[in-house]
């Protein structure tokens, strides 16, 4: 016994207390915390990834004499706020479309260059033209994704085979849910008349397919997946992230392209070996299952599988997307009455059975349900889903989320807040769209109306504001423009009461979009605990007019405590 207790007292006196983990402090001009009971501060203290303290640097003297560290300066002239939060991207589309020129009715700046827009038929014809002549990989058709009609004129297969005779053009319709080719292309990528006749939504004599017709050929657009095409662009959308301020991003459709455990791979093997890191949670679709015909109970299992590969920086979360209505750059937006002005109709993407199966499967294992909805009858269908959901299954905190939002009424408004529901808004639908749907579809009232945000914010319904890149720029600032200044793509100012207050624009890239992701207690704002995830702006953004927002420029990202200069960007 004495032999034990001089052992154990031996053991005692030889206890080494562990060595503390070294403190960053990052200094800044502001930072913007998001964090109502201290909304500003000069310092954050970070270790081992997460945040420690957050005040000035005399007041966390305290954590660097305990914990041993050091002061950075590096960001001191500039403004911290929480990394931007993408809440609803496709990581694949940037991925696929950068491997092309963009011709769209709006400017766009990427990795890949400059590619000013054009507004009317004669500039797009002429720019196109030009584009096509310096195409040089003979192996693949020219393709120009942006066309838009409206703005470009109706161009069918019989146009384009005058233009190009036989050098094979695909034209990319700026929804990404339409495709138009000539003769040459289709022949190449071995489509034929049969293949239209075969599908819904297409058209052999226009050379065009849309919505569930374009799923059903892009088999034959394999080419844009090979390893070295495909791992180029998913880098082209990392470098987007990074340079737009962007540290988390929810992917809102894995398996749009038909092979979803291909593309899951494809964005792990590049996202994870890429310089900059981000987080990106992505999310199965219902259309993946559905063309593929696996039922419910056997599409939560395939989820199960793919989530036991997640990692720190690619998972697959616990979130499904629901499809209700057509794209909005489609005019394929389902409206209630009136309807369309021109009398034509929109489209349902899957049948309501099973779409109600598909929920209630996914609803039941707890996952979080997403909905795509665009016009008033899809928010309205939207409605219907969650009173159901809600009446078979009760569920508290469910955050079933209406994505896009392009419009809606006052009263869907009231009936999405006593439902419990969010939004996840793109407010450059407004921007783009709102004055050709103006002339066109809608009319005036309506149209000025498109993504009402004034109407959320007066509710009190928890907003993200999303991209859906290439639908809008990859660029959080930009949205918060789209969202306060309200502004259409001719500089009209639209319904004043409809725009966002700044204060919660930037909520809607921070604290309220870690809320829509269900990581709010790990992002979102910046406070003790929290994942050390910020953007570093030149400017704050909640003191400048809203037409300067989208002129901030991102100095750099710090992911998990670690600083990634944009101007160092690989």
């Amino acid at each position: 016994m004495l032999r034990r207790a001089c052992l154990a007292l031996l053991a005692l006196c030889s206890f080494t207390a562990p060595t503390a983990a070294e403190v960053t402090v990052y200094t800044a001009k502001l930072i913007r915390t998001m964090e109502p009971a201290m909304p500003t501060a000069t310092a954050v203290a970070v270790e081992d990834g997460r945040i420690v303290a957050v005040g000035d640097v005399d007041s966390l003297e305290p954590v660097l004499r305990i914990k041993g560290g050091r002061i950075d300066r590096q960001f001191e002239d500039e403004v911290l706020i929480p990394g931007f939060i993408e809440p609803h991207v496709h990581p694949s589309l940037p991925a696929v479309l950068t491997q092309f020129p963009f011709l769209a009715p709006d400017d766009w700046s990427l990795p890949t260059g400059e590619f000013p827009g054009a507004k009317t038929p004669e500039a797009y014809k002429e720019k196109l033209t030009a584009l096509a002549a310096a195409h040089t990989d003979q192996a693949v058709p020219f393709i120009a994704w942006g066309y838009h009609p409206l703005w470009h004129g109706e161009i069918w297969r019989e146009d384009l085979n005058e233009w190009f005779g036989d050098q094979p053009v695909i034209i990319w319709h700026r929804s990404f849910h339409e495709v138009i080719g000539n003769d040459a292309a289709w022949n190449m990528l071995g489509i034929s008349a049969e293949d239209a006749a075969r599908v819904h939504d297409a058209s052999w004599e226009r050379g065009h397919f849309y919505e569930n017709g374009l799923k059903a050929v892009m088999g034959s657009f394999n080419f844009l997946f090979e390893p070295a095409r495909y791992g180029k662009g998913m880098q082209n959308f990392l470098a987007m992230m990074h340079q737009s301020g962007v540290t988390t991003a929810l992917d809102m459709g894995t398996g749009i392209f038909g092979n979803p455990e291909q593309e899951i791979a494809g964005i792990r093997a590049v996202a994870e070996a890429y310089p900059v890191p981000a987080r990106i949670i992505l999310t199965p679709i219902i259309v993946d299952f559905i063309n593929r015909g696996v039922a419910p109970e056997d599409a939560l299992e395939q989820v199960r599988s793919w989530q036991a590969q997640n990692t720190d920086r690619v998972s697959v979360g616990n979130h499904f997307k629901l499809m209700l209505d057509g794209a909005i750059f489609s005019g394929l937006s389902q409206f209630g009455p009136p309807g369309y002005l021109d009398g034509h109709n929109g489209v349902w993407m899957a049948p309501r059975d099973l779409t109600a199966d598909y929920a209630q499967t996914f609803w039941d294992a707890g996952f979080q349900l997403h909905a795509h909805a665009n016009g008033d009858a899809a928010a309205g269908w939207f409605i219907e889903l969650l009173e159901e959901l809600l009446r078979e299954s009760p569920r508290v905190d469910h955050r079933m989320t209406l994505e896009h939002f392009a419009y809606s009424t006052e009263d869907q408004t009231r009936q999405l807040k006593a439902l419990g529901a969010l939004v996840s808004a793109n407010p450059y639908y407004h921007f783009i769209l709102s004055e050709l749907y103006a002339e066109t579809w809608l009319g005036p009232d309506r149209a000025e109306q498109m993504v009402r945000l004034g109407s959320l914010e007066r509710a009190g319904i928890p907003i993200g504001l999303h991209s859906d890149s290439p639908m809008a720029p990859l660029s959080p600032l930009t949205l918060m423009w789209a969202a306060t200044a309200r502004e259409t793509i001719s500089g009209k100012q639209g319904i004043a009461s409809e725009a966002l207050s700044p204060e919660a624009a930037l909520r809607a890239v921070t604290i309220d979009a870690a809320w829509i992701l269900g990581e709010e207690n790990n992002l979102g704002s910046i406070r003790a605990g929290k994942i050390a995830d910020f953007t570093v702006l030149d400017t704050d953004p909640l003191a400048v007019p809203a037409d300067a927002l989208r002129d901030i420029k991102v100095v750099a990202t710090v992911f998990a405590g670690q600083p990634y200069p944009v101007n160092s960007q690989p």
